[in-house]
């Protein structure tokens, strides 16, 4: 019985068992990160059993399991997600990373810490952030998105722009903020380094966060990172578009029958009430009360009455032939284009346990909107480090760029001084040199370029290789070795064919130049936490420098037979110069710093860097710097329970950096040659060599120093929903390095000396919110707001007879004043015809600007200058908006401003140039018949004054709009993509300037857009 019992209870087991097999079903998939890299090992378990397995390297998984049940899906440093089977055969998972915004690793001078643990002022953007915008050099990446950061704009081919942090500090040095990438001081081109290689940018702006750099960092940082390979399969990144730029800014010239019109009002005002009735008026169209005779009779002319009318407009002969021939031309064609843009890099990269890579290459050829404008460079870098075994690790992150310069581009400003009704073509079908065969009247703008033959190109290999080792009781000591080579070559030829060049024989010259640069850092860490109370983060460095460059140039005209062959037969002219020009410097550093954070809540850190830099005087070759910061986490505490605080940090810091950016021999007298001819008593001429002292030395001369002070807060409110930065500074600049003037009577114009100070300060707002997040739609807004105050404390120290120290007018530098202040005789609208006596004491007359004569002794003197307005912005402000829909959908937009400052607009007084011998931009002018207040008469006097007009500059610009649409997986699955996307993006859509109405506010000068479409795949 028994037996019989076993065997039942076994047969419905095995039943049972059965019965649950052939419910189980294979679940397959992959497991994501947000942006859609895969993350191999993560592990997939059935909830409540042991049954579970692990992603493969490129993320996917497969697991057998009841078909009814719940996945735990789960990675170290991501949130875990659990999903229900629900009899689905495919799941495929994204993980979001769990690891809060405070634990985000940035990097820092020499090393990386932890937001919650930074005491200083650092900006980061992530490039991978703004890939819609097709950004084309690192200052489109930084453009609008930093408080406190400053990007200039350049609209030629080559694009890019100035970068100044927190305004200017200095009189004379250098204001640009020192570069570093990949860890190493850089000094090449930022448009050698390719934006698609660009993972991080960190700006760091004070005195605390940028003192590891001592010597080289008053101006700010702005540490660039490169992208690294990604643990899993090797990838293959293209990113490709193609675009246009076409003129979105640009003034119009009058054309060929209002230049008529126009050059009659010139004519009128030039003699101002001393001219006949319809003197300068088309005889065709005389009143009848005026005969032809009478009206040929104003200045005894015979012949052609056109012709004659038109020789009272100052016309030459040939714009009469072809006015009488109805041939005109548009020079505004032969000047601007829309100009083809594209830019390809393809990459490969990936990460093994041992090996991380990621090498690009790139190609960029732009054309700008000017005729001949254009900018060529391929680019390459390669990263890679090897685990040599437990403690070695080394690696190097090379880049390669070859730039090619040797455009040459039309004169823009010739489309206001060329006549319309000049000829484009000599009789020969040749490009005709003066149009209108007048000297002033402008040159054909394609006539130079075409007899210049240019090459100038540049070879640039930027390097760093390193060794790091980990040594016991958590030491790591890393060397880096980076040797920079730059290989520069400029060979051009003015052809002897050329209207003007034939006279010298022809022009030709070779430059060759050739710069060796290298640094060695060795830096030594100690990261060690003691019970999760004491943290220590320390880093020594111990760094030494040398600059070294040749440059050889030779030049060469009158050649003989001819010049045909031009720069490959410099030896061929009969006026040969030689010269060269070598350079070298070197430096050396030493640096401390102690970054200590007590639970998690409290941190310090201290930093000392000494410097030494050959440039500076023998008394003073070295420097020291300091700085102290703080930083309390205090929504930490637990007297601190607001709902609405999700996390507050105050941050206080101090710190001396030091600005060493003057020439390499500026504290050195230097020797200089010249030649002369000398007469011998019998006439003879022959060549005599001189040698004479050209600068005078100053061997005290020494840094630049800037004391800042720093207050910051950095919050998050509602749960993520906003987040910013506060942050408030002064900073006061001391041994200014200046050149000071010198009387002539010591044989020398100036001296570099260190003199005098400057005080800067300002309030920056870093605001970002989540309006809107839905599952098919999410909406986020980032905005910056910065001002900026700057102030003269001190000079020279050279004071008047009551004590007060002296202002240099010749600089404009005044004490108690902004750098950047206005400082010229007032403006006060225009003379009227009821004006006429009052103009008629100043020399002036209706239609002319009236000035303020603050002196009221009738003349126009320094006494009556005043404080008129700044040239920098009062403030500035940034924002964008990013919108994702439907989870394939992206759009953003970025708007910035700049407001409160002036800018000359001399256009004002209608004189610019010669109005009765050229053309001119279209603007309103002052006639007896059409009065007004602000815009002058043509050919305006400005009577015995010197001044200048100024209107406020402030704009509004609509920076970019961008949409791409990225395919869906499961579209690409099939044909092993990864991901594919496309992208539309339009740059400097338009602006808005209330009170500038002249060109570009920002550029003043022809302005592009740019248009661009393109993809970005990952195989």
């Amino acid at each position: 019985m028994m037996k019989k019992l076993l065997m039942a209870t076994g047969l419905l087991l095995l039943a049972f068992q059965w019965n649950t097999w052939a419910q189980t079903i294979r679940i397959s998939g992959q497991i994501s990160e947000e942006n859609g890299d895969p993350i191999p090992g993560a592990t997939v378990l059935l909830k409540g059993s042991t049954t579970g397995t692990s992603a493969d390297i490129d993320g996917k998984y497969a697991i057998d399991v009841p078909k009814e049940g719940i996945l735990v899906f789960s990675f170290i440093g991501y949130e875990t997600k659990e999903i229900a089977i629900a009899n689905q055969s495919t799941i495929n998972v994204t993980l979001v990373s769990d690891i809060s915004d405070l634990e985000e690793v940035v990097v820092i001078g020499y090393g990386t810490a932890t937001k919650r643990d930074i005491t200083g002022a650092v900006s980061s953007v992530t490039a991978s952030k703004l890939e819609n915008e097709n950004p084309n050099s690192i200052q489109d990446v930084l453009r609008g998105n930093v408080a406190g950061l400053n990007v200039g704009m350049s609209t030629s081919a080559k694009g890019g722009g100035s970068l100044e942090v927190r305004g200017r500090t200095s009189l004379n040095a250098g204001t640009s903020p020192l570069l570093v990438l990949d860890g190493a001081i850089y000094y090449g081109q930022l448009s050698d380094i390719n934006p698609n290689d660009i993972e991080t940018v960190e700006v760091l702006k004070d005195a605390s966060s940028a003192a590891v750099f001592g010597a080289k960092a008053a101006n700010g940082v702005i540490m660039i990172n490169t992208k690294k390979g990604k643990k899993g399969r090797p990838r293959i990144s293209i990113n490709s578009n193609v675009g246009v730029a076409s003129v979105a800014a640009m003034e119009d010239v009058y054309g060929p029958h209002e230049f008529i019109s126009w050059r009659e009002d010139v004519f009128k005002s030039i003699n101002a009430g001393g001219y006949e009735p319809y003197e300068f008026s088309d005889p065709r169209t005389l009143p009848s009360d005026i005969s032809l005779d009478e009206w040929l009779a104003y200045d005894g002319s015979e012949g052609d009455p056109v012709t004659v009318w038109l020789q009272r407009l100052n016309m030459q002969p040939e714009e009469i032939k072809n006015y009488k021939a109805g041939k005109f031309v548009d020079w505004y064609d032969r000047i601007f284009q829309n100009g083809l843009r594209q830019d390809h890099t393809v990459s490969l990269s990936g990460k093994t346990d041992d090996v991380q890579y990621y090498w690009s290459l790139g190609y960029l050829n732009n054309e700008g909107i000017i005729i001949g404008d254009e900018f060529e460079t391929i680019r390459s870098r390669f990263n890679i480090q090897g685990k040599i075994n437990k403690f070695l690790t080394v690696g190097m992150n090379t880049q390669f760029a070859n730039r090619d310069e040797g455009n040459v581009t039309v004169d823009w400003n010739n489309l206001q001084r060329l006549s319309p009704w000049g000829s484009e073509f000599n009789e020969d079908g040749t490009l005709k040199y003066r149009p209108n065969d007048e000297v002033s009247g402008g040159n054909h703008p394609q006539y130079d370029r075409s007899y210049i033959d240019r090459q100038q190109k540049e070879f640039t290999l930027n390097s760093t290789i390193f060794a790091s080792v980990d040594l016991p009781f958590g030491f790591n000591f890393r060397t880096n070795f980076t040797p920079r080579f730059t290989f520069y070559e400029r060979f051009n030829h003015e052809s002897a064919s050329h209207f003007e060049w034939s006279q010298r024989g022809g022009n030709a010259s070779r430059q060759n130049s050739r710069t060796y640069y290298w640094q060695i850092d060795n830096i030594l860490t100690w990261k060690k936490n003691f019970n999760n109370i004491h943290d220590f983060n320390m880093t020594l460095l111990a760094n030494a420098e040398k600059f070294q460059s040749w440059d050889n140039t030779m030049s060469n005209n009158g050649f003989e037979p001819h010049d045909r062959l031009g720069y490959h037969n410099i030896g061929g002219g009969i006026n040969p110069i030689i010269s060269s020009n070598d350079q070298y410097s070197t430096g050396d550093a030493l640096m401390g710093r102690l970054l200590y954070t007590f639970k998690d809540k409290y941190s310090t850190t201290i930093s000392v860097r000494r410097d030494g830099y050959s440039a500076f005087g023998q008394s003073n070759p070295r420097a020291t710097f300091y700085s102290i910061a703080g930083a309390w986490l205090f929504s930490d505490e637990s007297f601190i329970d607001l709902d609405w605080l999700d996390f507050g940090k105050l941050r206080i810091s101090w710190g001396s950096n030091g600005n060493r950016d003057i020439g390499r021999y500026a504290a050195l007298s230097d020797l200089n040659t010249g030649k002369y001819f000398y007469q011998r008593p019998n006439g003879e001429l022959y060549f005599v060599n001189q040698l004479y002292v050209n600068t005078m030395s100053n061997p005290n001369l020494k840094w630049e120093r800037t004391n800042s002070f720093n207050i910051g807060l950095d919050f998050s409110l509602f749960k993520g929903v906003l987040d910013g930065t506060l942050e408030t500074y002064k900073m006061s600049t001391r041994d200014l390095l200046v050149e000071r003037s010198l009387p002539d009577i010591l044989g020398f114009n100036f001296v570099y000396d260190n003199l005098g100070q400057v005080d800067n300060k300002g309030f920056e707002l870093s605001l970002n919110s989540t309006n809107i997040q839905r599952p098919n739609f999410t909406w986020r807004t980032g905005m910056n707001f910065q001002l900026n105050r700057n102030e003269i404390i001190s000079l020279y120290g050279d004071t008047d007879e009551e004590g007060n120290e002296l202002d240099d007018i010749e600089n404009q530098w005044f004490i108690g004043e902004a750098i950047d202040r206005i400082w010229d005789t007032k403006a006060d609208g225009i003379y009227q015809e009821s004006d006429k006596d009052e103009a008629a004491e100043y020399g002036k007359y209706p239609g002319d600007f009236r000035l303020v004569d603050v002196n009221q002794d009738g003349l126009y003197t320094i006494e009556d200058k005043q404080f008129l307005g700044y040239t920098e912005p009062r403030f500035r402000w940034s924002l964008r908006n990013e919108f994702k829909l439907y989870k394939n959908f992206d759009i953003s937009f970025m708007l910035y401003s700049y407001w409160g400052h002036d800018g000359t607009f001399n256009q004002l007084k209608n004189r610019q140039g010669f109005l009765d011998r050229t053309n001119s931009f279209i603007t309103p002018y002052y006639t007896e018949d059409n009065p007004n207040n602000e815009w002058a008469r043509l050919y305006s006097s400005d009577g015995s004054a010197s001044f200048s007009l100024y209107r406020k500059r402030s704009f509004i610009r609509f920076e970019n709009i961008s949409v791409a649409y990225t395919l869906p997986k499961k579209m690409l699955e099939k044909a092993k993509i990864e991901n594919l996307r496309f992208y539309f993006n339009v740059r400097n859509v338009g602006h808005y300037a209330p009170q500038w109405n002249w060109f570009d506010p920002e550029n003043s000068g022809p302005t592009p857009r740019y248009v661009t479409l393109g993809l970005d795949l990952t195989l």
